[in-house]
C-alpha cells in the first residue's frame, strides 16, 4: 500500500525544463555586471547596468507567473512542478540532485522575490545612480534574489540551506556596500556573524533529520519525501527527548537566526546602514522571511511536534512586543521601520506556532508590499532630504513629496491593521487563530503590540510629513519629489499594500479564504486548531467579530494617541518621556540595553576567550615549539663537537699513527742491501732462539 501511495504521489509531479531559468537569469546578471560591469559602465553609461540588472529578475518574474498560471490549471493534489537540473550528492544513501519545485507556497514566494524585488532594482536606479561603484551594488543585488530564488525553489533540505547561505553572504555584502565607514562595514560583519548562530542550528537538524529518517528505513532530505515519511518518527527518540521535537527545535533556532526573532534579532537594526533599497529587498520582502519559509515547508514536522509550536508562538509574541516598544521611541525613519520589521515577524511566528501556517505566509505576502513601500517611501524621503534620517528634522513634507506621502500613508494604513487594507486581513487573522487555538496569552501580548504598531507608524507619518518642516534653509529649498522610476515602484507597491488583503476574505466576513484554500496542499496538516474553532457555530463567529471590532479598536487608539502628540500637541510626548523618573524611556530608548549586554557577556567573552588563546599560543603553544628548536640546537651544537673533537678526532688519530708508523717504517727502506741481508739474518737467528726456546 505504501509502495502504491508512494508511486500515485510520484505521477502527481510534473516535469518541467524552465524553471531552473528563474534563479539561473538573476545569476547571470550578477555574473555580467560582477565581471564586466565596471567596464560597461565606463563605456555605455549606468543605464546599461541597470536595464541587465533589472531584466533578469523581471524575466524571472514573467516565469514565475507562467508556472502560477500552469499551476492554477492542475487539480490542487497535482499542482508540483520539477525540474532536475543535474545530479549533485549521491554517496551512500544520501542522494539530492540539483532541481528546482514550485508547488503552491514556492510560487507565492518566487512571485514576491521576482516582483517585489524587480521593482526595488528599477527603484535602486535611481537611488543610487551617483554611486561610483554602481555596477558592484547591482552585480550584489543579482546575486541575492539568485539565493534567495535558490532557497525557496530547491527541491531539498541541502539546496535550500545553500540558498540559506547564500542570503546570508549577500547580505554581509550588500549591508556593508560602503565599507569605508566603519559603522557599515561592522553592521555587514554583525549580520553575517549572528546569522551564522542559527545556521548551526539549521545544519545540526539537517544532520539528525537524515539520520533519523535513515534509521527508519526512508533516507531522504527531499521535501516532497520527508512529508510522506515523517509520521514513521513519531516515537523516536534521541537522547531522551522526542526526535521531532528536537529536529524542529534546531531549525527553530535557525530561524531565529535569518527572521530576526529573540534573541538573534540584533542584526538586523544596524542592518538598516546599508542603502535603502537593501533594507527593502532584505528586510521586507525576501531574507527575513526564510525563517517563517521554511517552517510552512516543513509543516508536517512542526505539526508532530506542539512542544515546539508553543515556543515559536511564544517567542514570536514576546519579540512583536519587545520591538514594538522599542519603534515607539526611536527616531531615525529607518530605525522604526527595521525595528516594525522585527515585530511584524513575530507575528508571522505566531502564526506559524499556533499552526496557523498558511495565515502566516499570508502576512508574509503583505508584508512584503507594505513594508517595501515603506521602506522605499523613507529612501524617498532620504533621498530629497539630502541624506538626513532624524525625523525631528523633517516635517510638512507632503507638500512637495505628495506621491510619495500618499503611498507611504496607504500602507502605514495597511500595517497598522485599518480595513480595508491588506494588513487587517492577514494580521486580524493571526490575532484570531491565536485566540481561538488557546494561546490567550500570546493573542494579549499581539494585541498590545498591534496597538503599538498603529502609533509608532503613525508617529512617523505625523513625524515625516505633517506640520511645519523643521529642516534647515537649504534643505528646505532643494525639496522635491522622487524621480518617476522612484515613484512608480510606490504606486505598485502601495496599491498591492490596499488591496492584496482581499485575497483571503475570511469566511466570517462573506468570503472564501482562497489564499487558504491555494496553501491547503502543502500545509494541509497545519491550522487545525484555527479551523477547529469555527465548528463551534455562531457563537464562536460572534467572538470572532467582536475581537476583530477590538483589532480595529486598538488600532485605532494607537493613531489617536499619535495624533495627539504630533499632530494637534493635545498631549505632551514629555509626559511619558519623564515618567517614571524618565528612566523607563531611558531603557527603551536604548534598547533595553540588549546591545551593551553582548558587549559585556558575549563579545566580552569571545574577546576574553582570543586573548587567553593569544597567550596560550605565544607563551605555551610558541613556548613549546620555541623550546623544541632551542634543545634541537642545543643538541647539533653537541653533535657538532662530538663529530668534531670524538669522530674526525678518532678518524685523524688512526691517519696520524698510520703516518708515524709508515714513517718509521719507511726509514728501514735504506736502499743498501747489505742492510737487507744484516736483517734477513737477524730475523733467521731470531726465529731459530725463539723455535729453541
Amino acid at each position: 500500500m505504501q509502495e502504491a501511495a508512494h508511486t500515485a504521489h510520484e505521477a502527481a509531479i510534473h516535469t518541467v525544463t524552465y524553471l531552473r531559468w528563474i534563479p539561473l537569469l538573476p545569476l547571470i546578471g550578477a555574473v555580467i555586471n560582477g565581471i564586466g560591469g565596471y567596464w560597461i559602465q565606463k563605456s555605455a553609461g549606468k543605464n546599461v547596468v541597470g536595464a541587465i540588472a533589472c531584466a533578469m529578475p523581471l524575466l524571472g518574474f514573467v516565469l514565475a507567473v507562467r508556472a502560477f498560471l500552469q499551476l492554477m490549471g492542475l487539480d490542487a493534489s497535482e499542482r508540483l512542478l520539477l525540474d532536475s537540473v543535474f545530479p549533485w550528492i549521491h554517496v551512500g544513501n544520501l542522494a539530492v540532485d540539483v532541481a528546482f519545485q514550485i508547488d503552491p507556497l514556492s510560487s507565492v514566494m518566487i512571485l514576491i522575490i521576482t516582483g517585489v524585488g524587480g521593482l526595488i532594482h528599477i527603484y535602486s536606479t535611481a537611488y543610487m545612480h551617483e554611486e561610483p561603484a554602481f555596477w558592484r551594488f547591482f552585480a550584489y543585488l543579482n546575486l541575492f534574489t539568485f539565493a534567495m530564488l535558490t532557497l525557496v525553489m530547491g527541491d531539498n533540505l541541502l539546496l535550500m540551506f545553500v540558498g540559506w547561505e547564500g542570503v546570508g553572504l549577500c547580505s554581509y555584502a550588500l549591508i556593508g556596500f560602503w565599507y569605508s565607514e566603519w559603522a557599515n562595514a561592522s553592521a555587514g560583519s554583525k549580520a553575517f556573524i549572528v546569522n551564522r548562530v542559527g545556521d548551526f542550528g539549521f545544519m545540526c537538524a539537517t544532520f539528525l533529520l537524515f539520520w533519523s529518517l535513515a534509521e527508519a528505513g526512508h533516507p531522504t532530505l527531499l521535501f516532497r519525501e520527508i512529508a510522506q515519511h515523517a509520521p514513521l518518527l513519531e516515537n523516536h527518540v534521541f537522547w531522551g527527548m522526542g526526535t521531532v521535537t528536537l529536529i524542529t527545535m534546531l531549525m527553530f533556532v535557525g530561524a531565529t537566526g535569518k527572521s530576526a526573532q529573540i534573541p538573534l534579532y540584533v542584526w538586523l537594526p544596524d542592518a538598516m546602514a546599508g542603502p535603502t533599497p537593501v533594507s527593502a529587498l532584505i528586510h521586507a520582502a525576501t531574507m527575513v522571511t526564510a525563517g517563517v519559509y521554511m517552517i510552512a515547508r516543513l509543516s508536517v514536522l512542526f505539526d508532530m511536534a506542539p512542544t515546539t509550536g508553543a515556543v515559536i508562538a511564544s517567542v514570536g509574541a514576546a519579540t512583536a512586543f519587545f520591538a514594538a516598544t522599542i519603534g515607539t521611541t526611536q527616531f531615525d525613519i529607518k530605525k522604526v521601520l527595521a525595528y516594525s520589521t522585527v515585530s511584524q515577524l513575530g507575528f508571522m511566528f505566531i502564526a506559524m506556532g499556533v499552526g496557523a501556517y498558511a495565515t502566516g505566509v499570508f502576512h508574509l505576502m503583505t508584508h512584503a508590499f507594505f513594508k517595501a513601500c515603506l521602506f522605499l517611501g523613507s529612501g524617498s524621503v532620504i533621498h530629497a532630504m539630502h541624506h538626513e534620517q532624524d525625523m525631528r528634522k523633517m516635517g510638512g513634507l507632503k507638500k512637495w513629496m505628495p506621491y510619495t506621502y500618499a503611498t507611504y500613508l496607504l500602507s502605514t494604513l495597511a500595517i497598522a491593521g485599518i480595513p480595508p487594507f491588506s494588513g487587517f486581513f492577514s494580521k486580524d487573522e493571526i490575532l484570531w487563530k491565536a485566540f481561538s487555538s488557546g494561546h490567550r496569552i500570546v493573542w494579549f501580548v499581539a494585541v498590545c503590540a498591534a496597538a503599538m504598531t498603529a502609533f509608532y507608524m503613525f508617529r512617523s507619518v505625523y513625524m515625516t510629513f505633517h506640520g511645519e518642516s523643521r529642516a534647515d534653509e537649504h534643505t528646505k529649498h532643494h525639496l522635491h519629489e522622487s524621480p518617476l522610476a522612484m515613484t512608480i515602484p510606490l504606486m505598485v507597491l502601495a496599491a498591492l499594500a490596499t488591496f492584496s488583503g482581499f485575497l483571503n476574505v475570511p469566511h466570517a466576513l462573506f468570503g472564501d479564504a482562497r489564499f487558504d484554500a491555494w496553501l491547503a496542499p502543502v500545509v494541509q496538516h497545519g491550522d487545525h486548531g484555527a479551523h477547529g474553532a469555527h465548528g463551534g457555530g455562531h457563537h464562536v463567529e460572534v467572538i470572532e467579530y467582536v475581537l476583530m471590532a477590538l483589532s480595529v479598536a486598538v488600532a485605532a487608539a494607537g493613531i489617536w494617541v499619535a495624533r495627539a502628540m504630533y499632530e494637534t500637541g493635545t498631549m505632551k510626548p514629555d509626559r511619558l518621556v519623564y515618567a517614571f523618573g524618565g528612566k523607563l524611556y531611558r531603557t527603551v530608548y536604548n534598547k533595553y540595553y540588549v546591545d551593551e549586554a553582548y558587549d559585556a557577556t558575549v563579545i566580552a567573552g569571545t574577546m576574553g576567550m582570543t586573548r587567553v588563546s593569544a597567550w596560550f599560543d605565544t607563551n605555551i603553544v610558541d613556548g613549546i615549539v620555541n623550546g623544541s628548536a632551542w634543545v634541537v640546537r642545543m643538541l647539533s651544537q653537541l653533535y657538532g663537537l662530538f663529530d668534531h673533537y670524538v669522530v674526525d678526532g678518532a678518524v685523524n688519530g688512526v691517519a696520524v699513527v698510520t703516518s708515524v708508523i709508515g714513517s718509521r717504517v719507511r726509514r728501514l727502506q735504506t736502499g743498501h742491501i747489505n742492510a737487507y741481508l744484516y736483517v734477513v739474518v737477524l730475523a733467521v737467528v731470531g726465529m731459530m732462539v725463539a723455535r729453541i726456546w
